[in-house]
């Protein structure tokens, strides 16, 4: 594996980390709001990892005429 493969998927598993060590701090102290906003901040970064690849992938002319 390259560097930067290898330098991006640790950053992706530090990203989870955080949320979840923010989660698990929320739900200690009971806080409803914190809760709602870790989750919506690990969904938000599960759809963006899941859009990612999408950007690179080049056009397909075929499909946009299709439409």
């Amino acid at each position: 594996m390259n560097l930067p493969l290898i330098i991006g998927h640790l950053l992706i598993i530090i990203f989870f980390a955080l949320i979840s060590y923010g989660l698990t701090a929320n739900i200690a102290v009971k806080s409803t709001m914190g809760v709602v906003l870790a989750i919506v901040s690990l969904g938000a970064t599960v759809v963006f990892l899941y859009l990612l690849p999408k950007l690179y992938e080049p056009p397909r002319e075929k499909e946009r005429l299709l439409e």
